[in-house]
């Protein structure tokens, strides 16, 4: 992967999230020209360029919904990383104007830049509420899958390449269930779920960007990677976090309650890697699944691609996840 990107202009929008922010530190290591990194976040990426301190970053104060900002940060551009969006489905369902304007209007500026600048690759990162979607979030980002995959067909006589990568949800992101269920054995509990049958499909930030540059190197146009990752039961999360952290805030294990509080607005009880539709037209890629417009009827179709149908991680399996995922010795 490391001659894939050595010496490219590469820009990454919401440059500053959790996955936007991984994407740069890893490109940092695979020797690239410049990163370019775009975000409205101007503390975020005042403490981004401290924490990383390196010549090859590049700070650029914007946001995608600005399509004139867009053109200047886009020029000489070799691959973009789209990361930019808003992502909480609550918070997205109770402000769908502003949910439409950055998803799916900033999207396409993030295109039509990208087209006129004559970018080489783009990469929309989706997520797996985007299939079936109940909810404006996975609404806007279906329209920005959409969106990305059809500005193929304006390319012309450009090379430019328009794919997008899809993935569940990301273990100990910014506003995750991690991080929240942290916070109230911290406080002695409650922990809330919002229903004791809830299933996720859910992986690392590391391994979600390791595939996204993956995808980054092996797209050629029109596919939709999708990362292969496992599923859990949410009940199943919370029970495992309580057990290993209630003993590190002072609290016995007992004494954390877990009260389910009712599935929210826009919230789904299991979520989807494709639809059924889509599963024609599924390519094995080893670590990934990707989805292109060459229908394949000889599929079996034998794949994991419901988090209410498939197995489940362990509870074991969860606890060496979070292990390797919490730094447990500065709690």
């Amino acid at each position: 992967m490391t001659n894939f990107y050595e010496d490219k202009i590469i820009l990454v929008t919401g440059g500053t999230g959790s996955i936007g922010s991984e994407i740069v530190k890893k490109l940092i290591n695979l020797n690239p020209g410049i990163i370019r990194v775009l975000d409205n976040n101007e503390t975020a990426l005042f403490e981004l360029e401290q924490e990383l301190n390196s010549k090859k970053i590049r700070t650029f104060i914007g946001d995608i919904r600005d399509k004139e900002r867009l053109k200047r940060a886009f020029e000489h551009v070799d691959i973009v990383f789209h990361a930019g969006a808003l992502k909480h489905v609550s918070l997205c369902e109770y402000n769908p104007f502003d949910a439409v304007k950055t998803n799916v209007l900033g999207t396409q500026n993030v295109l039509n830049a990208a087209l006129d600048m004559n970018v080489k690759k783009v990469i929309m990162i989706s997520t797996d509420k985007a299939v079936s979607p109940i909810n404006v979030m996975g609404a806007t980002k279906l329209l920005a899958e959409r969106l990305t995959i059809s500005a193929n067909y304006y390319v012309g006589e450009r090379d430019t390449v328009f794919s997008c990568v899809r993935f569940g949800n990301v273990l100990d992101s910014r506003g995750s269930v991690v991080p929240i269920f942290k916070k109230q054995i911290q406080k002695g509990g409650p922990v809330t779920i919002t229903d004791p049958e809830m299933t996720r499909f859910v992986m690392s930030i590391p391994d979600a960007v390791n595939l996204i540059l993956k995808a980054g190197e092996i797209a050629e146009g029109k596919e939709i990677f999708i990362l292969k990752m496992p599923a859990l039961n949410i009940v199943d999360l919370a029970e495992v976090m309580i057990d290993l952290l209630a003993p590190k805030y002072g609290f016995s294990k007992d004494h954390i309650e877990i009260n389910y509080i009712g599935k929210r607005l826009g919230e789904k009880m299991y979520e989807e890697l494709m639809t059924v539709d889509e599963l024609g037209y599924v390519v094995d890629k080893g670590d990934l699944l990707a989805l292109n417009s060459e229908y394949h009827p000889n599929n079996d179709n034998n794949i994991d691609y419901n988090s209410d149908l498939v197995d489940k991680l362990s509870k074991d399996e969860i606890k060496d996840i979070l292990l390797e995922l919490l730094d447990f010795d500065e709690i």
